[in-house]
C-alpha cells in the first residue's frame, strides 16, 4: 500500500534498526541495494536514498512516506506532511543545528556585522540565501560538497554548516555566530497520499510503531515481591512512568510489585531495593511503550 524511502548514509544503520526494532525489518539482497522490502502488507516497497532527495519526492509523489532530516525539507522547500519527529541520529537522539560560523579571530560577533559580498560556503545554498536575505545582507553563497568548516578564512569568509556539538567547528578554529535551523529527522508523508484514509490509517499505525520503539529505548520493566511491612519503603524509592502497578500475592505471603523505570538509573535502584527488602527482582527489557 505505502511505498517507503528511507535515509542512506550516516543515519541508514540507525533506521533500519528503528525499523527492526518496530518489527518492520527491511530485507534487501546486499547492504549497497537501493531497493529493499518489509514483509508487512501495509509497506509495498522500500527505496534506500540520499536524505538531500527525500523531501522532493515524496513531495512530488515518488513516495508516499519517507524519513528525513527536517534541513533538507528545508533546503529543498518540499510541500510535505510532517507526522513527527523521530528523536534519533546517528549517535545519539540531539537535534542537529545549521549555524554560521566564523574564524575566532574574525571581527563579526553577530550576523549583522557581516559585510554586503559576503562570501560564505555551504551545503544548503537555499537555506543560507534565504537566511541572509531576511537579514538584509546580500551574500557570494559557494555551494561547498564537504569539509566545509576548512574552507574558511582561506577560501571564504564564513561557513554556514551543520554540527550536532559543535565540536568539529572549534576544532577548525571556528566560532559560532547564529543559528539558523534546528533539526530532527522526521518521518514525512505525501499531503495527496495523506488524505487517503486508507492510506492515512497505515501511516498512522507504522508511526505508533516507531514512536513506540523510540519511547521504549532507555527504559525497562523491573519486577519485584514485597512483604507488606516492606510495601510502602519500596514504593517509596520506585521512579515510574504512572504509579506501580501493585498485586497481592497467593495465599497473602506480600505483593508483586512492577514499573517501567529508566534503564541508567537500574544499577542503583536494584540494591536499593534488594537493600529495603524486595526479593526476586527480575529486569525486563521493553521494545515498545505506546501510550
Amino acid at each position: 500500500m505505502l511505498r517507503l524511502v528511507i535515509p542512506k548514509g550516516s543515519l541508514e544503520k540507525s533506521t533500519l534498526e528503528l525499523l527492526s526494532d518496530a518489527d518492520l525489518p527491511v530485507t534487501r539482497g546486499s547492504i549497497v541495494d537501493y531497493k529493499g522490502n518489509i514483509n508487512d502488507p501495509r509497506i509495498e516497497s522500500v527505496r534506500v536514498l540520499r536524505p538531500q532527495e527525500i523531501g522532493s519526492y515524496v513531495s512530488d509523489g515518488l513516495f508516499d512516506i519517507g524519513i528525513t532530516g527536517r534541513d533538507w525539507i528545508e533546503e529543498t522547500e518540499s510541500d510535505v506532511q510532517t507526522l513527527c519527529e523521530l528523536h534519533y541520529s546517528k549517535n545519539t537522539a540531539k537535534p542537529v543545528n545549521i549555524v554560521v560560523a566564523v574564524p575566532e579571530d574574525s571581527p563579526w560577533a553577530t550576523i549583522e556585522d557581516f559585510p554586503q559580498g559576503v562570501k560564505v560556503s555551504t551545503e544548503y545554498p537555499q537555506l543560507t540565501k534565504s537566511y541572509f536575505e531576511s537579514k538584509g545582507i546580500e551574500a557570494s553563497i559557494q555551494l561547498s560538497y564537504g569539509a566545509t568548516e576548512a574552507k574558511a578564512p582561506e577560501i571564504v569568509d564564513a561557513v554556514v554548516d551543520i554540527t550536532e556539538t559543535g565540536r568539529a567547528l572549534r576544532a577548525a578554529g571556528l566560532k559560532v555566530i547564529g543559528t539558523i535551523l534546528t533539526s530532527f529527522t522526521e518521518l514525512i508523508a505525501n499531503p495527496e497520499a495523506y488524505a487517503d484514509p486508507d492510506k492515512r490509517k497505515a501511516m498512522e499505525q507504522i508511526q505508533t510503531l516507531l514512536q513506540g520503539v523510540l519511547e521504549a529505548r532507555g527504559q525497562v520493566m523491573v519486577k519485584m515481591n514485597v512483604s507488606k511491612s516492606n510495601l510502602d519503603e519500596v514504593i517509596g524509592i520506585l521512579p515510574s512512568m504512572k504509579a506501580p502497578t501493585v498485586n497481592e500475592l497467593f495465599g497473602g505471603q506480600g505483593y508483586a510489585v512492577e514499573t517501567v523505570v529508566p534503564k541508567d538509573q537500574i544499577n542503583i535502584l536494584i540494591p536499593e531495593l534488594r537493600g529495603s527488602g524486595a526479593s526476586d527482582i527480575i529486569e525486563i527489557p521493553i521494545s515498545k511503550i505506546v501510550r
